[in-house]
Protein backbone atom coordinates (compact mmCIF):
# COMPACT_ATOMS: atom_id res chain seq x y z
CA UNK A 1 0.00 0.00 0.00
CA UNK A 2 1.14 3.58 -0.50
CA UNK A 3 0.94 6.52 0.99
CA UNK A 4 -0.08 9.76 -0.26
CA UNK A 5 2.48 11.37 1.79
CA UNK A 6 5.16 10.06 0.95
CA UNK A 7 12.94 3.50 23.70
CA UNK A 8 15.13 0.93 27.04
CA UNK A 9 13.62 -1.17 29.29
CA UNK A 10 11.62 -3.52 30.61
CA UNK A 11 8.86 -3.82 33.33
CA UNK A 12 9.03 -6.92 34.99
CA UNK A 13 8.12 -7.52 38.66
CA UNK A 14 10.64 -9.00 40.80
CA UNK A 15 14.45 -9.35 39.85
CA UNK A 16 15.88 -8.95 36.40
CA UNK A 17 17.88 -11.43 34.77
CA UNK A 18 19.58 -10.22 31.83
CA UNK A 19 19.50 -12.75 28.53
CA UNK A 20 20.98 -11.75 25.37
CA UNK A 21 18.20 -10.79 22.72
CA UNK A 22 20.41 -11.44 20.05
CA UNK A 23 23.92 -13.76 19.88
CA UNK A 24 26.93 -12.96 18.19
CA UNK A 25 27.48 -10.30 15.73
CA UNK A 26 24.85 -8.73 14.30
CA UNK A 27 25.57 -8.06 10.71
CA UNK A 28 21.93 -6.45 10.06
CA UNK A 29 19.32 -4.32 11.26
CA UNK A 30 16.23 -5.06 9.65
CA UNK A 31 13.50 -2.12 10.26
CA UNK A 32 9.87 -3.60 9.07
CA UNK A 33 7.37 -0.75 8.91
CA UNK A 34 3.87 -2.17 8.98
CA UNK A 35 -0.03 -1.31 9.92
CA UNK A 36 -2.79 -3.48 11.00
CA UNK A 37 -4.85 -1.65 8.36
CA UNK A 38 -3.04 -2.59 5.38
CA UNK A 39 -3.70 -5.78 3.31
CA UNK A 40 -0.26 -6.84 2.23
CA UNK A 41 1.43 -6.65 5.67
CA UNK A 42 0.89 -10.42 7.18
CA UNK A 43 3.04 -12.45 5.28
CA UNK A 44 5.75 -9.52 5.96
CA UNK A 45 4.79 -9.75 9.18
CA UNK A 46 4.70 -13.56 9.75
CA UNK A 47 8.06 -13.47 7.37
CA UNK A 48 9.53 -11.23 10.58
CA UNK A 49 9.00 -14.03 12.88
CA UNK A 50 11.42 -16.12 11.65
CA UNK A 51 13.89 -12.73 11.59
CA UNK A 52 13.20 -12.38 14.90
CA UNK A 53 14.99 -15.55 15.79
CA UNK A 54 18.22 -14.97 14.69
CA UNK A 55 21.89 -14.51 15.99
CA UNK A 56 22.41 -12.84 12.72
CA UNK A 57 19.99 -9.83 12.41
CA UNK A 58 18.10 -6.98 14.64
CA UNK A 59 14.65 -7.09 13.31
CA UNK A 60 12.48 -4.73 14.35
CA UNK A 61 8.59 -3.82 13.57
CA UNK A 62 7.20 -0.53 13.41
CA UNK A 63 3.84 0.05 13.57
CA UNK A 64 2.41 3.36 11.56
CA UNK A 65 -0.37 5.00 11.93
CA UNK A 66 -1.28 6.67 8.43
CA UNK A 67 -3.55 3.88 7.32
CA UNK A 68 -5.77 4.09 10.60
CA UNK A 69 -8.23 6.30 8.36
CA UNK A 70 -9.44 2.83 6.73
CA UNK A 71 -11.78 2.03 9.49
CA UNK A 72 -9.46 0.27 11.74
CA UNK A 73 -6.98 2.02 14.44
CA UNK A 74 -3.99 0.40 14.60
CA UNK A 75 -3.73 -0.48 18.00
CA UNK A 76 0.39 -0.32 18.02
CA UNK A 77 1.33 2.18 15.94
CA UNK A 78 3.25 5.52 17.02
CA UNK A 79 3.46 8.66 14.83
CA UNK A 80 6.65 8.75 15.65
CA UNK A 81 7.40 5.56 14.04
CA UNK A 82 5.80 6.79 10.76
CA UNK A 83 7.88 10.08 11.13
CA UNK A 84 11.03 7.70 11.02
CA UNK A 85 9.84 5.91 7.48
CA UNK A 86 9.19 9.45 6.31
CA UNK A 87 12.75 11.05 7.35
CA UNK A 88 13.81 7.65 5.75
CA UNK A 89 12.31 8.67 2.27
CA UNK A 90 13.43 12.25 2.61
CA UNK A 91 17.23 11.11 3.10
CA UNK A 92 17.12 8.45 0.24
CA UNK A 93 15.73 11.03 -1.87
CA UNK A 94 13.09 9.05 -3.54
CA UNK A 95 9.88 9.59 -1.34
CA UNK A 96 8.76 5.86 -1.35
CA UNK A 97 6.55 5.36 1.70
CA UNK A 98 4.24 2.40 1.66
CA UNK A 99 4.00 -1.09 4.09
CA UNK A 100 5.35 -3.30 3.99
CA UNK A 101 8.29 -1.37 3.81
CA UNK A 102 12.04 -3.14 5.07
CA UNK A 103 14.92 -0.84 5.36
CA UNK A 104 17.90 -2.81 5.74
CA UNK A 105 21.02 -1.26 8.05
CA UNK A 106 19.29 1.95 6.78
CA UNK A 107 20.59 1.92 3.68
CA UNK A 108 18.06 -0.31 1.27
CA UNK A 109 14.67 -0.03 1.15
CA UNK A 110 12.27 -3.09 0.24
CA UNK A 111 9.78 -4.88 -0.27
CA UNK A 112 8.82 -6.22 3.77
CA UNK A 113 7.56 -9.62 2.14
CA UNK A 114 9.98 -10.12 -0.12
CA UNK A 115 12.14 -12.76 1.19
CA UNK A 116 14.76 -13.35 -1.30
CA UNK A 117 15.04 -9.70 -1.70
CA UNK A 118 16.21 -9.56 2.28
CA UNK A 119 18.08 -11.95 2.07
CA UNK A 120 20.26 -10.91 -0.80
CA UNK A 121 20.27 -7.47 0.89
CA UNK A 122 21.51 -8.93 4.57
CA UNK A 123 24.24 -11.53 2.49
CA UNK A 124 25.38 -8.30 0.87
CA UNK A 125 26.22 -6.40 4.06
CA UNK A 126 29.70 -6.55 5.38
CA UNK A 127 28.26 -6.34 8.66
CA UNK A 128 28.06 -3.06 10.95
CA UNK A 129 31.29 -1.80 11.42
CA UNK A 130 30.99 -0.44 14.85
CA UNK A 131 30.89 -2.80 18.04
CA UNK A 132 28.53 -2.47 20.64
CA UNK A 133 27.97 -4.41 23.60
CA UNK A 134 25.43 -4.09 26.40
CA UNK A 135 26.42 -5.43 30.13
CA UNK A 136 23.48 -5.77 32.64
CA UNK A 137 24.38 -4.74 36.10
CA UNK A 138 21.72 -5.09 39.21
CA UNK A 139 21.26 -1.13 39.23
CA UNK A 140 21.82 -0.60 35.34
CA UNK A 141 22.88 -1.27 31.97
CA UNK A 142 25.66 -0.43 30.79
CA UNK A 143 26.03 0.60 26.61
CA UNK A 144 30.32 0.35 25.29
CA UNK A 145 30.37 1.24 22.24
CA UNK A 146 33.65 1.21 20.06
CA UNK A 147 36.10 3.72 17.97
CA UNK A 148 35.24 4.25 14.45
CA UNK A 149 36.73 1.14 11.98
CA UNK A 150 36.84 4.60 9.56
CA UNK A 151 38.06 8.08 10.46
CA UNK A 152 35.71 9.81 7.92
CA UNK A 153 32.55 7.66 9.72
CA UNK A 154 33.34 9.75 13.23
CA UNK A 155 29.82 10.32 14.15
CA UNK A 156 26.43 9.60 15.11
CA UNK A 157 23.45 9.52 17.10
CA UNK A 158 23.11 6.43 19.48
CA UNK A 159 19.28 5.28 19.83
CA UNK A 160 17.89 3.47 22.45
CA UNK A 161 15.13 1.16 21.19
CA UNK A 162 12.34 -0.03 23.50
CA UNK A 163 10.25 -3.40 22.21
CA UNK A 164 8.12 -6.41 22.80
CA UNK A 165 9.36 -9.48 21.54
CA UNK A 166 5.61 -10.52 20.18
CA UNK A 167 2.20 -8.90 20.39
CA UNK A 168 -0.66 -10.69 19.03
CA UNK A 169 -3.35 -8.50 18.05
CA UNK A 170 -6.99 -9.98 16.73
CA UNK A 171 -7.96 -7.39 14.13
CA UNK A 172 -12.34 -6.41 14.15
CA UNK A 173 -12.56 -4.28 11.10
CA UNK A 174 -10.61 -2.40 8.00
CA UNK A 175 -9.10 -4.49 5.23
CA UNK A 176 -7.50 -7.82 7.79
CA UNK A 177 -10.98 -7.96 9.91
CA UNK A 178 -11.33 -11.24 11.18
CA UNK A 179 -7.47 -11.80 11.68
CA UNK A 180 -5.42 -11.99 14.23
CA UNK A 181 -1.71 -11.24 13.32
CA UNK A 182 1.16 -11.55 15.63
CA UNK A 183 4.03 -8.67 15.57
CA UNK A 184 7.33 -9.36 15.98
CA UNK A 185 9.88 -7.17 18.32
CA UNK A 186 7.34 -3.72 18.23
CA UNK A 187 8.83 -0.91 18.68
CA UNK A 188 7.14 0.82 21.36
CA UNK A 189 9.66 3.92 21.88
CA UNK A 190 12.83 4.68 20.04
CA UNK A 191 14.97 8.01 21.42
CA UNK A 192 18.47 9.59 21.05
CA UNK A 193 19.85 8.92 24.34
CA UNK A 194 23.53 11.21 23.22
CA UNK A 195 25.96 11.67 20.42
CA UNK A 196 29.26 9.25 19.52
CA UNK A 197 31.99 10.98 18.03
CA UNK A 198 34.06 8.22 16.76
CA UNK A 199 35.81 7.18 20.11
CA UNK A 200 35.17 4.82 22.27
CA UNK A 201 32.74 5.24 25.08
CA UNK A 202 30.21 3.95 27.99
CA UNK A 203 26.37 4.93 28.84
CA UNK A 204 25.57 3.80 32.06
CA UNK A 205 21.32 3.77 31.89
CA UNK A 206 19.46 3.41 34.70
CA UNK A 207 16.86 0.33 35.16
CA UNK A 208 14.27 2.89 36.75
CA UNK A 209 13.83 3.57 32.96
CA UNK A 210 13.33 0.06 32.34
CA UNK A 211 10.58 -0.18 35.03
CA UNK A 212 8.10 2.54 33.42
CA UNK A 213 8.65 1.66 29.69
CA UNK A 214 6.85 -2.00 30.27
CA UNK A 215 8.92 -3.84 27.88
CA UNK A 216 10.64 -6.66 28.08
CA UNK A 217 13.74 -6.14 25.43
CA UNK A 218 15.72 -3.00 24.01
CA UNK A 219 18.00 -2.24 21.72
CA UNK A 220 21.05 0.10 20.83
CA UNK A 221 21.70 1.82 17.65
CA UNK A 222 24.68 3.57 16.08
CA UNK A 223 23.34 5.37 13.25
CA UNK A 224 25.02 8.17 11.11
CA UNK A 225 22.62 11.62 10.09
CA UNK A 226 22.99 13.91 7.08
CA UNK A 227 23.67 17.81 7.92
CA UNK A 228 20.12 18.31 7.84
CA UNK A 229 19.12 16.02 10.64
CA UNK A 230 18.34 13.01 8.84
CA UNK A 231 18.66 9.00 9.40
CA UNK A 232 21.66 7.54 7.75
CA UNK A 233 23.26 3.95 7.92
CA UNK A 234 23.12 2.15 10.92
CA UNK A 235 26.48 1.07 11.54
CA UNK A 236 25.92 -0.64 15.02
CA UNK A 237 24.16 -2.74 16.48
CA UNK A 238 23.23 -4.88 19.97
CA UNK A 239 19.98 -5.96 21.58
CA UNK A 240 19.35 -7.32 25.10
CA UNK A 241 16.66 -8.71 27.06
CA UNK A 242 15.12 -9.39 30.50
CA UNK A 243 13.88 -11.86 32.35
CA UNK A 244 12.95 -13.06 35.59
Amino acid sequence: MKSKRVLFAAALVGVFVAVPAVGGEVKAVLELFTSQGCSSCPPADKLMQSYATRADVLALSYPVDYWDYLGWKDTLASHDNSERQRDYAAARGDGEVYTPQMVVNGRVPLVGSNGSAIETAIAKSSGLEVPINLVSSPDATTVNIGAAADPKVARGTIWLVMYDSAVSVPIERGENSGKTITYSNVVRKLRPIAMWKGEAMSIDLPKSEMHQAKVARCAVLLQTESGDGLPGPIIGAAAISYGR
